[in-house]
């Protein structure tokens, strides 16, 4: 897969290593920087990347992955999901179809990160799972509020 990065100044750190370790786990990766202050723009930028299908996912830390997560939803086609455990990063694509997750450097260790990472990227969407039309609902208000 092709997986999208970005993070604010005061998440770098963790970005690079989950970079590292994405690479290992044989995804190609991309880095959309880190050097704003204002994490709203990078976010808004993997946010459009992704929804606009040039990356498979995408994956933002900031301080708590909370800010990167608001905006990152703001975008069309983009569905980011904050997660702080294995659980909600394994459903994160498998019940919500989340095409970008979040964390916070300031709140999630790297090994645990790892672990959530490599959970979130293993998982696939069941286009027949009970969740389908839960996710529908998103996409269709979606259309409805940006047609």
């Amino acid at each position: 897969m092709k997986i999208v990065f970005g993070c604010d100044p005061n998440a770098s750190s963790m970005k690079l290593k989950l970079m590292d370790y994405v690479k290992e786990l044989g995804h190609e990766v991309e880095d959309f920087g880190s050097d704003d202050p204002i994490y709203a723009n990078v976010a808004i930028k993997v946010a459009e990347a992704v929804a606009a299908k040039k990356y498979d996912r995408g994956i933002l830390v900031c301080g708590t992955g909370i800010g990167v997560s608001i905006a990152a939803n703001k975008v069309k086609g983009a569905y980011a999901a904050c997660i702080h455990d294995v659980y909600q990063a394994q459903r994160a694509e498998l019940s919500n179809h989340a095409n970008i997750i979040t964390m916070g450097e300031q709140v999630v260790g790297i090994e645990l990160a790892k672990v959530m990472v490599k959970e979130y990227l293993s998982g696939t969407f069941d286009m027949n799972g009970r969740s389908v039309p839960k996710v529908q609902r998103i996409a269709d208000y979606e259309e409805e509020v940006y047609a």
